[in-house]
């Protein structure tokens, strides 16, 4: 069935996250925070229910679905306010890198657990000095007889606190040319010489960032994800569903605040009629959600190409998808925020914070510019500047 016209089978997989997305909202999502703790209730009923593991092979647990309904899971908990950004992380990048690249004996100790979210994983590609420039990643491993040796930073890094372990992007030599190669390690959360600090943000989320240090992490020779040969295809592996999910995150989000605002619009009178009466109120809420529903659309394209194994059709729409619902959250949010006036600024209504966290689909994990850059580069076949 085209991915433009959803299955019976993904709207009742809406309707029933909805319905637990329902059960807990925004303010249980915002007390968690608020108190330093995890959404530790509701990771472990979306994991009894399946949802968190949807995308992962059923031989070790997992749904046996796509990043398509792993999409769907996320977007409808954020519709009801309370995400669950560690789906992001864990089933969707290391998940999916474990189940496509990954040594038996790798599927085996952490796919169970992924699936049915009693374990996660955490991510760790981003540099200080990197930035969105994978190849100046400078995170090395180096062979030590049978073993590797990791020196390296990384920031922002999300939940590796409660991670079990990370899946830290290195670089390693290749023997034959000299040249430095991008490789995948599962670094447990206690091995010696693996640091971590917190970095205090403004950002109000249950999920900590951290700024990570490698100094000399000894690892043995099983913790290499996959082919040491196949680096670069493992890692967009990884980041395309990251920014599929990262999509979904942000129109879950703006649906949440447009609702919000929405049913404000509706009772509000402040004459006559209500405010949603006024076309100045009234038609940025139409247009926010129109471009809600058409950031969606890539969104399913993307999920639907990367599920096929299209991972270069993938890689255009996910950026697509990315750029278009990072925009449309931003919109959603500060229209809803506007609509509702003061009221838009007060715990009361919730939608403050969102300010904040609607710019993260537009900065990670990575940016609009390096998005345009990718679609004049590579769909274009436009110059490049660098």
């Amino acid at each position: 069935m085209s991915s433009t016209i959803e299955s019976a089978e993904h709207k009742a997989l809406r309707t029933a996250v909805a319905a637990l997305g329902q059960r807990y909202g925004r303010e249980y999502l915002a007390r968690v925070a608020r108190e330093g703790g995890h959404p530790d209730e509701l990771w472990a009923d979306a994991a009894k229910l399946g949802y968190l593991g949807v995308n992962l092979p059923e031989e070790y647990g997992g749904g046996g679905g796509g990043i398509a309904e792993l999409s769907i899971v996320l977007e409808e908990l954020g519709a009801a306010g309370c995400p669950l950004l560690m789906m992001v992380v864990s089933p969707a990048i290391c998940g999916t890198v474990i189940a496509r690249f990954g040594t038996d004996e790798q599927k085996r100790t952490w796919l169970p657990g992924l699936a049915d979210g009693s374990r996660t994983m955490a991510f760790g590609i981003t540099e200080p000095d990197a930035g969105s420039n994978s190849h100046r990643i400078t995170t090395t491993a180096r062979r030590d007889g049978d073993d590797w040796v990791l020196t390296g930073r990384k920031v922002f890094i999300s939940g590796v606190d409660i991670a079990d372990a990370t899946l830290i992007v290195g670089r390693a030599e290749d023997a034959r040319t000299g040249r430095l190669k991008p490789c995948l390690f599962i670094v447990p959360r206690d091995t010696p010489g693996f640091g971590r600090s917190v970095i205090d943000m403004e950002l109000q989320a249950a999920e900590k960032q951290f700024e990570l240090t490698l100094d000399e992490v000894r690892l043995p020779s099983s913790a290499l994800v996959g082919d040491e040969d196949a680096g670069l295809l493992q890692l967009f592996a990884g980041l395309n569903p990251e920014r599929i999910m990262t999509a979904a995150f942000a129109i879950g989000m703006g649906r949440y605040a447009l609702a919000r605002a929405v049913e404000y619009a509706k009772t509000r009178q402040v004459w006559k009629e209500p405010i949603g009466a006024h076309q100045a109120v009234a038609h940025p809420l139409a247009q926010s959600h129109i471009e809600l529903e058409l950031a969606r659309l890539m969104t399913q394209k993307a999920a639907a190409l990367y599920d096929a194994g299209d991972d270069m059709g993938a890689g255009e729409a996910a950026n697509m998808a990315k750029y278009a619902a990072g925009d449309a959250c931003v919109r959603a949010v500060d229209q809803s925020v506007h609509t509702l006036g003061g009221n838009g600024l007060t715990r009361e209504y919730g939608l403050g914070s969102l300010i904040t966290a609607s710019r993260v689909a537009r900065i990670a994990p990575v940016s609009r510019e390096m998005i345009l850059n990718f679609v004049s580069h590579q769909t274009l076949g436009l110059p490049k500047s660098y």
